[in-house]
């Protein structure tokens, strides 16, 4: 069969024919149990610093600081991508999921130096991020600053 040749009908069916089916009930259970267990950590972390002497947003500052430091470190020791692949969506709760997105790529070419390989794939997620993140809150300083102007 000449894929290439296919309509984009007959493609699609010939993709249905070779997927196997999802267990779409357990994955979302699934899911539902390791993001509500990453948060349950979150918010154990959140009052562990708070009892520590920290106030509620240095407290929250330390848990995201926290949960990065360690999804980073298990992806980097190859952990993370094993309990992602058994947890599927679960994990993808946004602090642990971004701190995963960013160091994957850079294990990925750390063969190819610190700087070439690990230094330039690191941002290769957070780039996109930043730019968007700074550009939409310069626009909405100068949207604030035009306001109180006029």
């Amino acid at each position: 069969m000449d894929l290439n040749n296919l309509s984009s009908q007959e493609y699609n069916a010939y993709v249905q024919s070779k997927a196997k089916p999802s267990p779409m009930g357990k994955n979302l259970v699934w899911a539902f149990l390791v993001g509500g267990f990453i948060c349950l950590i979150g918010q154990g972390l959140m009052d562990f610093y708070k009892s520590r002497g920290l106030g509620v947003e240095a407290a929250g500052t330390a848990v995201s600081v926290t949960l990065i430091f360690v999804t980073a470190l298990l992806t980097g020791i190859g952990v993370f991508d094993n309990i992602a692949k058994h947890a599927g969506a679960g994990t993808l709760v946004p602090i642990t999921g971004f701190a995963n997105a960013m160091v994957s790529p850079a294990m990925e070419f750390k063969q190819e130096g610190l700087v070439t390989g690990t230094a330039v794939k690191l941002f290769t997620v957070a780039s996109p991020v930043l730019v968007y993140g700074i550009s939409a809150s310069v626009i909405y300083g100068l949207i604030l600053w035009i306001m109180k102007v006029v």
